[in-house]
This record gives structure tokens, sequence and C-alpha cells, in this order.
């Protein structure tokens, strides 16, 4: 439980810091229109802080942490952590718009796309296991 704990403080820290630099880069640079910096907090805040809070609760209730709970929360922690870098990286192409190539551009997508999607069969597979030790009660 106290790695949920600890896991839940990171990723609150380090929404509020990918929110303040959304707001000091884009106010730095001039940049007014719509970017995705601005995701970058909500996904902390919501896919780390607020869901690795609700497995606390979730492991105090039903015990269901076991070794293969430890892998699908390492390809959790990476498609999330993947996909905010990829948000960060596409933000900031759109803040400063250098010239990108359609395959530069292509693979930025594309890499956050492999972030959502670790995410979401972790998420599930973390859904089994508790449906699992649910049952068992």
């Amino acid at each position: 439980m106290k790695r949920y704990m600890n896991a839940a403080l990171l990723y609150a820290v380090l929404a509020m810091i990918g929110g303040v630099f959304y707001r000091e880069f884009t106010k730095f640079n001039g940049f007014t229109a719509k970017t995705t910096l601005s995701v970058v907090h909500t996904h902390y805040f919501l896919l780390g802080m607020v869901f690795f809070l609700l497995l606390l609760l979730l492991e105090k209730n039903f015990s269901f942490t076991g070794t293969k709970t430890g892998r699908a929360l390492v390809a959790y922690h990476i498609g999330l952590n993947l996909t905010a870098v990829m948000f960060v990286v596409r933000g900031m192409v759109q803040v400063l718009a250098p010239a990108l190539s359609a395959g530069m551009n292509a693979a930025i997508s594309g890499i956050a796309g492999i972030g959502h999607i670790l995410l979401g069969v972790s998420v599930v597979l973390l859904l089994v296991q508790i449906k699992r030790s649910v049952s068992l009660l």
C-alpha cells in the first residue's frame, strides 16, 4: 500500500510541474493558441494520482496485489510517463513551431499512441487481478 501512496504523491508533484511548465512556457513564448501541453497536468492528476489513490483503497479492501500485478503496474508507469513525455514533446513543437518532417511528426504521435496502448492494456490486466481477488471473497 505504501507503493501506491508514494506513486500517487509522485504523480501529484509531476502534475503540478506539468501545469506550471505549461503556463510559464507558453507565456514566455507569447503563445496563446491551444497546445497539448495543457493535458499533461490533467493526465498526471487523473491517471497518476487519482488512479493510485483508488488502487490504494482497493488494495486495502481486497488485497489483490501479486506478482502479476507488479508487472501490470510497471507497464502502467511506463505507459503513463511515455504518454506524458510525448505530450510535452508535441506541445513544445506546437509552441516553438520548428520545421518538422512528416516522419518525425508521425513518430511523435506513434510513440504517444504506444503509451496509450500500454495504459489501456495494463488497466485491463489490473482490473482482471482485482476481479479475481474479489471473486475469492
